[in-house]
């Protein structure tokens, strides 16, 4: 049951951001004069309309999108006379690009001449084309800093987390570079010495610590050494006493890979105890959020940029024993799957319980969000970046032809990039059945 709600969280979230990208676009239009004629959420089927004014708003039977109709998106051809289009043109994709033309100056009624969009000022076209995936970098923004402001983010702080039962003994290589403990490995020292999970570290060899990174680097330097540790459990303070083992382990270089060397790993002389860092939730300032909101923008970005080389690995794993990249692209599907894996967790109440769950949702749909923000931003038809690129160019030739004394070049045709259109549109929808074939058949799981 909690799954099926997580799911149905995800659904809801993801059916207000289409919507609510749709308003981004819808108001600038409405307000620059443009006349739109429907607004939908969802594709397919409608389930539910009603007409408001010369607006007819709707739902769709298939969430995965939406769309506002303005009236005369593509103009005429330069040398038609407005509402009398010739069809000269002979290739297939020309012949298509006049039908496209033919349909969209169909909508146009005698009194609306002045109200489509293609006669709006380059500047306005931007605003209206920019406004949906600014509305999913508001949304987006606006959720994350909510999350990292109020509630807090799980950070590495200087508490233990887990115990090792052993120090294990066999030698790290490059196929095993964490060596598992084997029977008769001697206990690990910090299991030994008393250390409990969640225990909270104050002091090491009577100087006081505030990070992880204090601890662990004491540790290393420490290999047979005996150590002090001063340590919080509940409501009291106990000082344990330990003496790290020596032991061989990986290095790693700065993307967290082991360092191999002519085929072996080079390993280094550390102090080993045996526990790893915990986590606690630690608020962001708001002074900082701006900050927080732009690094995920960017990590999104990294992740899209590289779609067309994961891919490669999704058809991999989904037609081959491939793995899937838990950092790489995924459907819906896969959203509501780690959505209703997130509300099905068993978390004590200690270490969050339902409220690390609703921060988890959230933040899942804020990424969603900043993903429809960069993904809408790739200057090609159909996306909004390609209108976007229209408007630019547009802009710019007029721009120049002022400068040069020159008549007015005139709307940009973004009717001959229809061909592109297609053929994105053609990539997006396969790629899009492969991510849910491959979201069902093998799926990206987080939590093991």
């Amino acid at each position: 049951m909690l799954f099926l709600l997580g799911v149905l969280v995800v659904v809801v979230g993801v059916a207000l951001s289409i919507a609510l990208h749709e308003i981004g676009h819808l108001l600038p239009a409405k307000k620059f004069g443009v006349k739109v004629t429907q607004y939908m959420v969802g594709f397919g089927p409608t389930i539910w309309s009603r007409r408001r004014g010369e607006t007819e708003y709707g739902i769709k039977a298939i969430p995965l999108g939406g769309y506002v109709r303005m009236v005369g998106m593509l103009p005429p051809r330069p040398g038609d006379v407005e509402g009398q289009l010739r069809t000269v043109s002979t290739g297939r994709f020309s012949q298509m690009v006049d039908q496209a033309r033919a349909d969209s100056m169909e909508e146009v009624r005698p009194q609306d001449r002045d109200r489509v969009f293609y006669k709006l000022s380059p500047g306005k076209k931007v605003v209206v084309m920019l406004g949906g995936p600014f509305m999913n970098l508001l949304i987006g923004a606006v959720l994350i800093t909510g999350v990292i402001t109020l509630y807090g983010l799980p950070q590495v702080a200087p508490k233990v987390g887990l115990i090792s039962e052993c120090v294990p003994t066999s030698a790290p290589s490059v196929t095993t570079p964490h060596p598992d403990c084997a029977p008769g490995d001697p206990a690990a020292p910090a299991k030994a010495a008393g250390f409990q999970e969640k225990d909270r570290i104050l002091a090491v060899n009577g100087e006081p610590i505030s990070t992880w990174t204090e601890v662990s680097t004491a540790i290393r330097r420490s290999a047979g050494t005996p150590m002090t540790f001063l340590v919080e459990r509940g409501e009291q303070e106990l000082t344990l006493t330990v003496t790290p083992a020596r032991l061989e382990r990986a290095t790693y270089d700065d993307e967290g890979k082991p360092v191999v060397k002519d085929g072996e790993l080079v390993l280094e002389t550390m102090g080993f105890m045996g526990i790893t860092p915990g986590q606690e939730l630690v608020t962001t300032p708001l002074a900082e959020a701006p900050g927080f909101v732009w690094d995920r923008v960017v990590d999104t970005a990294s992740v899209i940029w590289r779609i067309p080389e994961k891919m490669v690995g999704v058809a991999q794993a989904a037609f081959g024993s491939g793995e899937r990249d838990p950092n790489g692209p995924i459907s819906v599907v896969g959203v509501g799957r780690i959505g209703g894996e997130v509300a099905a967790l068993e978390i004590p109440a200690d270490e969050g319980g339902n409220w690390l769950k609703i921060a988890q949702l959230v933040l899942l749909i804020a990424s969603l969000n900043l993903a429809l923000f960069v993904f809408n931003l790739i200057p090609l038809l159909p996306l909004d970046g390609g209108h976007v690129a229209g408007a630019t160019w547009e802009a710019i030739k007029r721009g120049w032809a002022k400068v040069r004394q020159r008549p007015d070049p005139g709307y940009v045709d973004v009717a001959k990039g229809l061909p592109i259109a297609y053929g994105m549109s053609l990539v997006l929808i396969t790629m899009s059945v492969l991510l849910i074939y491959a979201d069902i058949v093998k799926p990206i799981s987080l939590f093991g």
